[in-house]
């Protein structure tokens, strides 16, 4: 630390002083007695010893006064560095000294603690803090374990062979808590540090070279809140851990194994958030065969246009990066993008034809086109019994039969709605639905109370004509208040809400001109955006997710503002929500498991997009079309191997050089595969 100082206890130093006054008072008077007749030169003579006293107390007092400063300063919290206070008093040199080792061990102990309250990733603390255990200790290797949760063994952690440079470990062998080392034993049965020698089974058991068994060892037990063993410390060092340094590494221990536990909690508080996201999102795909994979492979999707942006060095995404946290809001953001369709009735989002609702309606059809050719067969029958013409009547028969077996063909081919619907099919579909046939049972019977609400409120008499093809009031749904959206909504949705919830009738549903879904199904599968940002919103994210709801809610929207549920044009959006939107809609065209109409190639959108990249001249659609540009280059194999997926996440969002986002969380190296995919997301 500091070279030895000669010193001397304070009281020699007090009876020292005196002495030599007395002795310089009894010269003076001896050799210069005659030259001090009178009061007035005794007086000066005690005037000039008392100076030399004040003069010498001074020089004593002069190292006290500074460490009252000292002291001041560190009632402060100024632990800067300031000069060693020396002193010939030997009480007041020590005290100097000890005050020194004072202030640098409460420094050392508030930033270490301080790193502790403040390091999120637990992964890069746990080396970190054995080399500072290691260097306190000044010991010669040290190792940190910590209780796995699943099986309460000893799993090491950190290990530190060369004094000041930790590094994490996974390869030495977990520990029973039942068959640990006497010396660790004995650590955790008092739950206080002991120290010893292990031997060289202990070693070996312990998985640690042989020559540990030369030093001294402190096994030290780190305990959480409960007081239950939390890990355990073990530090190897030449000699013995002196008293002083061990009390210090104690403390210094009950801190760290509380930052340990926090962080342990953290992490198992994220593990069963990202479980539970993965298990909305699996629950939302297991919807349907015809959902499954879309919120897994949007996901991906959106990560490779992120880390192409991350990695561009020219244009307008050239020194766009995401930190740690932005890549966790996107990361959550884009699992639960969907999360909304869990309120999506299935038969909505899987709806292939215009007559399936939870069934095709398409068989009750057929049923009724099958009673009118039966009609016709019993009017053949009744005239040919009345002495009608035979030939006549199987001619009118078998031509109506014919005409039947035609326009059900035509109303079956409406209702795969596979092409565009011109109004003179829609024109031929009501003339084939007002053709009449007889029902001769109740249509009330057996009904839901809401159903039956629906009806009018008079049955009609039996047997009664009905219309081949119908609207009728029971078919139109009305849309709860709860369900419509005010203009002053405080999310600011901007959506036609349609003002039935559902129209079921068979005219209206056959005679949609593009598609399978009516205004009001449309609507309904848009409302899950609604509810997916309502949902969101409601959930306490911490500041740093505060963007999730946003991320995940923009998907739908356009960069023309034209979108849902807000109507939010390029500039409202952030670059996160923009690369989502493009991933979605690529992931929608190119899904080779769609039920209403089949994948299109890759290949065909990439080209539109380096098209749109090229021709656009526009600042304002600038950085959308860079975004098309990056779908061009990192997912063109979004339907091939995820391998090969993963490697065109490296490419970079235009023709610039490549360079590595700074830092990219690991749960993106371990993202799903690509499988699946729904209608109509």
């Amino acid at each position: 630390m500091h070279g030895k100082r000669t010193s001397i206890p304070l009281y020699l130093h007090i009876t020292l002083l005196s002495f030599g006054l007395v002795v310089a008072t009894a010269l003076v008077l001896r050799h210069f007695g005659d030259v001090i007749p009178g009061l007035a030169e005794f007086g000066l003579l005690l005037g000039a010893v008392a100076i030399v006293a004040l003069l010498a107390s001074r020089r004593i007092a002069a190292p006290l006064e500074a460490l009252a400063k000292e002291a001041e300063a560190v009632r402060h919290f100024d632990f800067n560095d300031h000069p060693l206070i020396h002193s010939t008093v030997r009480e007041i040199d020590q005290l100097g000294g000890a005050f020194d080792q004072m202030r640098d061990a409460v420094r050392r102990f508030l930033r270490i603690n301080r790193r502790l309250a403040t390091e999120t990733d637990l992964e890069a603390l746990q080396p970190w803090l054995l080399d500072k255990m290691v260097d306190i200790a000044g010991a010669r290797a040290g190792v940190l374990y910590l209780v796995d949760a699943a099986d309460d063994a000893l799993r090491a952690t950190a290990m530190d062979t060369s004094g000041g440079r930790a590094n994490a470990v996974r390869d030495l062998p977990p520990l029973a808590q039942d068959a640990l080392p006497r010396l660790l034993a004995d650590a955790r049965a008092t739950m206080r540090p002991v120290g010893g020698h292990l031997s060289g089974d202990d070693l070996q058991a312990l998985g640690l070279e042989p020559e540990f068994a030369a030093f001294g060892t402190l096994a030290l037990p780190l305990q959480d809140r409960r007081e239950q063993l939390l890990g355990m410390l073990l530090l190897f060092k030449d000699g013995e851990i002196d008293e002083a340094s061990a009390s210090f590494i104690a403390a210094l221990a009950a801190s760290a194994a509380t930052s340990l536990e926090t962080q342990e909690l953290l992490r198992g508080q994220k593990a069963l958030m990202e479980a539970s996201i993965r298990m909305v999102a699996g629950a939302i795909d297991a919807q349907s065969p015809y959902t499954g994979g879309h919120c897994e492979r949007v996901p991906e999707l959106t990560f490779m246009l992120a880390r192409a942006a991350c990695a561009t060095q020219a244009g307008p995404y050239a020194g766009f990066d995401l930190d740690t946290e932005q890549w966790e809001a996107l990361h959550i953001a884009a699992w639960l993008h969907d999360c909304g369709k869990v309120t999506t009735p299935e038969y909505v989002v899987d709806k292939a034809t215009k007559l399936e609702t939870v069934n095709d309606r398409i068989h009750e059809i057929r049923t009724r086109f099958e009673v009118l050719k039966r009609d016709a067969d019993i009017d053949y029958w009744r005239g040919v019994a009345q002495g009608g013409d035979e030939t006549a009547l199987r001619q009118a028969r078998d031509a109506l039969q014919a005409t039947l077996d035609s326009e059900f063909a035509f109303v079956a081919q409406c209702n795969v709605g596979g092409e565009f619907l011109s109004p003179d099919k829609q024109a031929r579909l009501r003339e084939i639905g007002s053709r009449r046939w007889q029902r001769t049972l109740d249509d009330r019977l057996g009904l839901s109370r809401d159903e039956l609400a629906r009806k009018p409120p008079q049955a009609a008499a039996l047997p009664a004509d009905e219309t081949l093809l119908a609207d009728k009031p029971e078919h139109r749904i009305a849309r709860p208040e709860s369900e419509r959206i005010p203009d002053d909504n405080r999310w600011g949705f901007r959506m036609d809400v349609p003002e039935l919830l559902y129209n079921r009738g068979e005219l209206h549903n056959l005679s949609i001109s593009r598609g399978t879904l009516t205004a009001e199904e449309r609507y309904k599968i848009n409302e899950h955006m609604v509810q997916t940002i309502v949902m969101l919103g409601e959930l306490p994210f911490p500041r740093h997710l505060r963007e999730v709801p946003e991320i995940a809610g923009g998907h739908h929207e356009k960069m023309d503002g034209t979108g849902y549920p807000k109507r939010l044009d390029r500039s409202q959006l952030s670059p996160l929500a923009r690369m989502m939107a493009i991933a979605d809609i690529f992931e929608a065209l190119t899904a080779a498991d769609r039920r209403t109409s089949p994948a299109r190639p890759c290949p065909r959108h990439c080209r539109s997009w380096r098209r749109c990249a090229r021709t656009s001249t526009s600042t304002r659609n600038c950085s959308s079309c860079s975004c098309a540009a990056a779908c061009t280059r990192t997912m063109r194999s979004a339907s091939c191997a995820p391998s090969r997926s993963m490697r065109c996440a490296s490419r970079t969002i235009c023709s610039a050089p490549r360079r590595e986002p700074a830092s990219t969380p690991r749960w993106l190296s371990s993202a799903p595969a690509m499988t699946d995919r729904s209608p109509h997301a």
